[in-house]
């Protein structure tokens, strides 16, 4: 059972069927892009306890994975005690689920160095947490994805602003949000993490991203670091991982700056920046990692194939029915790839595909990513309503 189903648990679907399994996708809304080539599906909230226990009942899956964030994660220890195989397991859903969670445990349980940091839980205490921790900074929700409700308080004027989008960007019922300094960092990457139920932690090569309104805007593997700088993230995730425990792929996220290395974020499941593997820039795509990780089958090593890179479609207008325009001429050079998600309504930002770029080992790694960008841009997502207007 898939708890979420956009896109990244749509290619998570694909690639458990090709391993013989029956998924059951589950959203809030019906024929979610993952509940397109799901065997089964059900549409509820997921934050209400009483739904979900109900449809867990009704189907009895072996393995539940989540995909998002607003779930009512205390379920998952009564379904652990069931016997149901929880991914990576119901305490790091718990965690990662909430950044107070991970970020307390990261900080102060494991000593790992990260942004100063402070909680807010009105615009008060947002106030209050800004002044202690200085201009800029960074609010987050506690719970929220691909930079819902995130911002960046540069002056005074922006911390109610901060505070209203946070609440209308978060997921559940949570209104807290956390309050981080601002790190100069120079590269941020994605280390994804696989453990395994019998066999060692692995590590994909480094993924390079960049980001806009806190969600990426592109990746591109492998992102070039020190090999003290990706002993030091390795070691880092494998303690990180392994606090949590259970099996699956994980997207740990760092800041490279001058002085060093900070912990970012953690997420327990394929990462939106690990879409560049799509491009076959590795053995296995962290979809196929995640799949083989869950039901136990050895991943004895991963191997880097190619270099490659990922940007973002988006839409830029809110409507239905999306067309794509451009795509003919966006893979017309040789080495590129376009993924389309399925999502029937569009809203300014919306990830709604993604272009993919890739060469040969050895290849300049930038000129993949630019290709990738160029061919994002000839990509435009006609909605009925744009049409109309």
């Amino acid at each position: 059972m898939l708890l979420g189903s956009g896109e990244l648990g749509r290619e998570f679907v694909i690639a458990a069927k090709r391993l013989g399994q029956y998924v059951i996708a589950v959203d809030s809304y019906n024929d979610a892009p993952a509940q397109q080539v799901a065997d089964g599906r059900e549409v509820i909230d997921m934050l209400d306890g009483a739904a979900l226990d109900a449809i867990v009942a009704r189907h009895h899956p072996d393995v539940i994975v989540p995909e998002i964030e607003a779930i009512r994660t205390e379920r998952f220890y009564d379904y652990e005690k069931e016997g149901i195989q929880v991914v990576p397991s119901a305490r790091a859903a718990n965690f990662t689920m909430n950044r107070k969670a991970i970020r307390d445990l990261a900080s102060k349980e494991l000593g790992l160095r990260t942004a100063r940091y402070r909680y807010a839980a009105s615009l008060e205490e947002l106030k209050a947490a800004v002044m202690e921790i200085g201009i800029p900074c960074v609010v987050k929700p506690l719970m929220s994805s691909s930079g819902k409700g995130q911002s960046t308080v540069r002056t005074d004027q922006d911390v109610e602003h901060a505070w209203s989008y946070s609440q209308s960007g978060r997921r559940g019922d949570i209104a807290e949000v956390i309050v981080e300094s601002f790190v100069q960092f120079h590269t941020e990457i994605t280390l994804l993490t696989v453990t395994q139920k019998n066999g060692r932690t692995l590590f994909c090569p480094p993924i390079g991203h960049r980001q806009e309104r806190g969600d990426y805007q592109e990746s591109w593997q492998p992102c070039l670091i020190s090999d003290t700088e990706l002993k030091e993230a390795q070691d880092i995730a494998e303690k990180v991982t392994r606090s949590l425990t259970g099996a699956g792929i994980w997207g740990v996220e760092f800041f490279l700056a001058d002085d060093g290395l900070y912990f970012s974020e953690l997420s327990p499941r394929p990462h939106d920046t690990g879409m560049v593997t799509l491009a076959g820039t590795q053995s296995l795509t962290e979809f196929e990692l995640h799949a083989r990780a869950v039901l136990g089958i050895p991943i004895p090593e991963i191997e880097l194939m190619r270099v490659g890179a990922s940007a973002v479609i988006l839409a830029d207008k809110a409507g239905n029915n999306p067309q794509y325009m451009g795509m003919e001429e966006a893979v017309k050079e040789p080495r590129t790839d376009i993924r389309i998600f399925g999502k029937f309504t569009t809203r300014p930002y919306r990830r709604m595909g993604v272009a993919l770029a890739y060469d040969i080992l050895g290849s300049d790694v930038n000129a993949v990513k630019e290709q990738a960008i160029a061919n994002a841009k000839k990509v435009t997502v006609v909605s009925e309503q744009a049409a109309l207007e």
